[in-house]
């Protein structure tokens, strides 16, 4: 049974005791927090009396409630710790949980700032956020695909089998899913996971995937990026897919004229990302991945429409999002045309 609030208010309370030593310890502002694809996550302030005297801490807490046990490779705690160690503005991460929830947790500093894709891209406060946005978000990346995997224990991420490359198998797993997920026709899909299957690019570059780099999971301020949010679909692939999912249609917000995320033109971004990264940038890769990011998405709506379809969700955001299947099929037509 799910916990209540007053229930983690209480659980917590006791975790962060044991932690610090504490004499006292009071949660207040407790309350749980949106987006995320699977995970919980809830922000609390934290007041903490020990010999050292009382400190008031903003925390935010992590937990992925469909694992009933807790596990000790808890594998967002160590990409963010190894994204830390490499310089990619993340939140720190602040103490890594035990049993006390039965579920994976751990608990992050509270990062303040803003998400909303609609804000950030319209809002005048962030204005001259939008004119550095692109620049910062190649050197960003190119930080992120420079993560070392086996020394952070990393080695358990999805990665694709030996002799395949990242595109087959991202392209298998998602025509898996797909065909697993839904019995109804979707012509444009089947044609696409052909098209895709057969301009695959072929690339040994292996690199930490970040999975969701796009706007919705980024948290700004006036000055630009505070922190890379949402690591929870991190891989081993190709570093070209990071940059055609930033630049699929659905994360422009409107702002269909600016690839990179309703902010800019690609040039900037991947001179940007070229210089921090040292790597080419492919651009055929790059609209491969692109309309790979389209499809995958298209895939993700189905999924979220059939679980309010098939009665077991009552959001009203689940069964509305079903729409964009149709979105995500005429891009797709768009990109293999211009093709």
């Amino acid at each position: 049974m799910p916990l209540t609030t007053e229930d983690l208010r209480e659980r917590l309370t006791a975790f962060l005791t044991r932690y610090h030593d504490a004499r006292s310890v009071q949660i207040d502002n407790l309350r749980r927090l949106t987006g995320g694809a699977s995970k919980q996550t809830w922000a609390f302030d934290a007041k903490i009396e020990n010999a050292d005297g009382t400190r008031d801490v903003p925390l935010v807490m992590r937990s992925d409630p469909r694992r009933l046990q807790p596990e000790n490779d808890d594998l967002e705690y160590l990409l963010l710790k190894a994204a830390e160690a490499t310089d990619v503005p993340v939140p720190t991460v602040y103490a890594r949980g035990d049993d006390s929830l039965a579920m994976p947790f751990f608990l992050m500093e509270h990062v303040e700032g803003e998400t909303i894709p609609r804000r950030l891209l319209r809002n005048a406060e962030f204005e001259e956020a939008r004119n550095v946005l692109p620049a910062q978000l190649g050197e960003i990346l190119a930080k992120i695909h420079s993560v070392q995997i086996e020394p952070h224990g990393l080695g358990i991420l999805p990665s694709p089998a030996e002799g395949q490359s990242p595109a087959e198998h991202e392209v298998d797993r998602y025509e898996q899913v797909f065909r697993a997920t839904t019995p109804d026709p979707h012509p444009v899909f089947e044609l696409a996971f052909r098209w895709l299957r057969a301009k695959a690019p072929k690339t040994d570059d292996r690199v930490l995937v970040h999975g969701d780099f796009r706007m919705g999971n980024l948290m700004c301020g006036p000055e630009g990026v505070r922190a890379i949010l949402d690591w929870e679909l991190a891989h081993v692939g190709d570093p070209m897919e990071d940059i055609g999912w930033l630049c699929v249609r659905s994360w422009r917000f409107g702002n269909d004229d600016k690839p990179i995320g309703g902010l800019g033109q690609r040039d900037e971004f991947y001179k940007a990302y070229g210089a921090a990264s040292g790597r080419s940038v492919d651009a055929e890769a790059i609209r491969f991945w692109e309309a790979f990011g389209n499809l995958r998405w298209g895939v993700s709506c189905i999924i979220q429409a059939k679980t309010y379809i098939d009665g077991h969700s009552s959001s009203v955001e689940l069964a509305s999002i079903g729409r964009r299947i149709a979105e995500t099929e005429w891009e797709l037509l768009n990109l293999m045309e211009a093709e």
